[in-house]
């Protein structure tokens, strides 16, 4: 059964904890090792909901997770030995990663060692050649057998078959393995037995224990008294690690006191691991070990090895050689990412993570020890997690619409010499949120529209700008409905939503509507959407489609009647001639001119006031009726006119007037009914101006002196007598669209006629 300890350990709102299990090595698939939803405190749902996953340490997974259950089972079967070799413990380290929050579990499982190996000798045979003159308790050293196994069950004795000469003892070396050594337990004597063979077996302590067996034969040499002596029986050395082939790195000596052949020696590499053997090489001559192959302190730090000197006798003796592997900084740190958010939203607050990673250098001491760092200046930190485990977040406020997305570069270094250093770039894109309300760019567009243009023509286009991506910068516009009561100026344009074009709905009057304002908005397509307004003002072009309208004389009138007297000089005002139009700017510039007359060298028209003058002073010999029509035309294109008619009686009194307004040929053309009532209008106020003179007789008699002296320094003679000054005044004209100030008419009395009646003479100018 699976036994889990969880350590917790909370840094920076993540959890560093390491979870320990334990699995024997060979295990089927889908075999049972822990919990993990159990040990975490969680349900099967929430590791779901989470999306739980494990991250391996290494490139394969050899571990599954059961998300409905959070049972850990076995994903593939793994052998102890070829994973960790000799190494103890043999841990399988790996992460859990949790989403929603992102939270990562650190654990490890052991891989408990079965004895699924049984100790194997390199030789099947092993020959001894002892000279028979070794006296009893000499030791031999064996050849040792080999068990990838560990700890109990690795190698654990040796015995050998029964025999009359040797015993074995078992001994342990100081890295824990045990080896043989073979020792003389009685005096050999080559003469009664020259060979002596037995079999050695290797028994490991596994349940049930396995074993491996070679056979020993022992050659039995004729006497040489010395044996070969080494200098040392311990040689220590250090060698750098990744030194080249054939790199020296010891020189072992050893003496042999015997002449001849029996003193010659041969070097030899002890076959004590098969390792040693294809790592190092000796000369037989010399005693130089060399590298066969260059060493690597990460793989493993000391060595252990048993050279044997030899004599031409066959007599040899050992020594050991201690090779301990410097390290040097051959390992560059590597980034390992384990967990990456490649897109992120720009509203994600300060502190966000963005990526889980772990730093691992192989190397040891300040070679293996690291830093973690990021180059540039860019809105994101570094945070340690735990020894070696970094989160990467984000240090301030993001802003998509200034840099849409950041290579983020990892440099992990370490505090070798020289220094080795590792990069890794996240590319971390930004995703986009609605922070940005449509920009227009006018805050007023003005656009101008002919009037009676039909509908449908375009006026223009709005324009606005939203800095946002996708559906958050998609603008769409729209009128903004005016207030209840407003003028419905909506109704006369529309704008298109998608391309903001403005059309017109409708042709408008520009004397009824000359410009209208509405207002527009433009609208973004986020949730919920920014929008914002500007003005909307449209023109309309006045077009020249009224024509001039007469105010003065009447239109419906046939003809104005107008006196002038005889003695009228020069620049006499006879009549003014008043009209209006209705359009704008220069359709609405009116100028006067006399189309005809019966004398048409007698008045003048002015050009801009249409008063009508006196062109010359009046003689006897015009004619007493004058018939004038004035053309009243605008400066449109084409020009509007309109013309007026007027009728002129030229007057010594009033009498004379009426007789002569009486047969004017214009008035003889009206119907006879007209003639009647007109004369009867003219009797009655008659009767009544001579009622009035007569009450008011008494009253001004004695200022018509002064009266008469007035009215001939404002009039030219010869003027009629004025009876009453400022007593009688027409109504004044107010001013409305293009007429001139208002007019003020005196009227005076006429005596000498046989009919009392009173007449307009001329305007009192100011």
């Amino acid at each position: 059964r699976a036994v889990a300890l969880i350590l917790v350990l909370c840094v920076s709102g993540m959890r560093a904890e390491t979870a320990r299990y334990s699995v024997p090595e060979e295990a089927e698939r889908g075999s049972f090792v822990a919990n993990i939803a159990k040990d975490l405190g969680l349900t099967g749902e929430e590791l779901l909901a989470r999306q739980a996953r494990l991250v391996p340490e290494g490139e394969k997974q050899y571990l599954q997770l059961n998300q409905h259950t959070g049972d850990l089972v076995v994903g593939e079967r793994m052998d102890r030995e070829e994973l960790c070799g000799q190494s103890e413990p043999c841990l399988v380290r790996f992460e859990v990663l949790l989403e929603s929050p992102l939270q990562s579990f650190r654990a490890e499982v052991r891989l408990t060692d079965i004895n699924d190996h049984a100790p194997v000798f390199l030789n099947k045979e092993i020959v001894l050649k002892i000279p028979e003159s070794a006296v009893p308790g000499t030791r031999f050293l064996l050849e040792s057998a080999h068990d990838p196994d560990v700890g109990n069950n690795s190698l654990q004795h040796y015995s050998i078959s029964s025999n009359e000469y040797f015993l074995v003892y078992t001994r342990r070396r100081s890295d824990g393995r045990r080896y043989a050594e073979l020792v003389l337990d009685r005096a050999l004597d080559r003469e009664q037995q020259a060979e002596v063979a037995f079999s050695i077996t290797a028994v490991d302590g596994g349940t049930p224990p396995r074993s491996g067996t070679a056979l020993i034969r022992v050659v039995v040499l004729d006497i040489n008294d010395n044996i070969p002596v080494f200098t040392q029986s311990l040689y220590k050395v250090s060698v750098i690690e990744n030194s080249s082939q054939d790199t020296i790195v010891v020189i072992v000596s050893a003496s042999d006191l015997d002449a001849g052949t029996n003193g010659e020696i041969v070097y030899s590499i002890f076959q004590n691991s098969e390792e040693n053997l294809q790592t190092f090489k000796i000369s037989p001559e010399t005693g130089q070990i060399r590298l066969k192959k260059p060493l690597d302190f990460e793989e493993k730090k000391t060595y252990e090895i048993d050279v044997q000197a030899t004599d031409g006798g066959g007599l040899s003796t050992h020594c050991k050689v201690e090779v301990q592997v410097k390290d040097v900084n051959d390992n560059a740190p590597e980034v390992i990412i384990t967990s990456l958010t490649s897109t992120l939203s720009e509203a994600a607050p300060p502190n966000t993570v963005v990526a889980l990673f772990n730093v691992r250098d192989r190397d040891s001491g300040d070679n293996g020890r690291t830093t973690c760092e990021l180059t540039g200046e860019q809105p994101f930190r570094i945070t340690l997690l735990a020894a070696d485990a970094y989160a990467l977040v984000t240090s301030e406020t993001l802003d998509r619409e200034q840099v849409e997305e950041y290579n983020v570069t990892l440099r992990a270094r370490d505090e070798g010499s020289p220094a080795l250093s590792a990069s890794k770039t996240l590319l971390v894109r930004l995703l986009d949120v609605n922070d940005n309300a449509p920009t227009f760019t006018q805050a007023v567009y003005t656009m101008v529209m002919s009037e009676n243009e039909p509908a449908g023509r375009s006026l223009g286009r709005l324009n606005a700008t939203d800095p946002d991506a996708g559906e958050n910068a998609r603008v769409r516009y729209a009128l903004v409905p005016p207030p209840t009561g407003t003028l419905a100026a909506a109704s006369f344009v529309s704008v298109d939503a998608e391309s903001g074009t403005v059309r017109s709905l409708r042709p408008l009057d520009y004397e009824k509507v000359p410009a209208f304002e509405v207002t527009v908005r433009a609208a973004d397509g986020g949730s919920p959407p920014l929008s914002a307004q500007a003005v909307l003002r449209v023109v309309v072009r006045d077009e020249n489609d009224n024509a001039p309208v007469l105010l003065h004389p009447a239109p419906e009138s046939s003809a104005a009647g107008e006196l002038v007297p005889r003695w009228a000089p020069s620049g006499y005002l006879v009549a003014k001639v008043v009209a209006v139009d209705a359009d704008a700017g220069q359709n609405a510039w009116l100028s006067y001119e006399l189309a005809k007359a019966t004398e048409p060298g007698l008045f003048r028209v002015g050009l801009q006031s249409g008063e009508v003058r006196t062109a010359r002073a009046v003689t006897e010999r015009d004619a007493a009726r004058q018939r004038l029509i004035v053309l009243v035309r605008d400066r449109g294109q084409p020009a509007r006119s309109a013309t007026a008619t007027l009728a002129v009686a030229l007057v010594d009194d009033f009498s004379d007037a009426f007789h002569q307004l009486g047969h004017d040929p214009a008035s003889g053309q009206q119907p006879q009914v007209a003639e009647e009532e007109m004369l009867t209008t003219y009797l009655i106020a008659s009767l009544c101006c001579v009622s009035s003179l007569f009450l008011l007789s008494v009253l001004v008699l004695t200022a018509s002196t002064l009266c008469k002296a007035r009215v001939r320094a404002e009039l030219p003679p010869p003027s009629p007598s004025c009876y009453a000054d400022g007593d009688f005044d027409g109504v004044g004209v107010g001013s409305t669209g293009t007429l001139s100030p208002a007019y003020r008419y005196e009227m005076c009395l006429t005596s000498g006629s046989g009919r009392s009646e009173f007449q307009f003479l001329r305007p009192i100018l100011p």
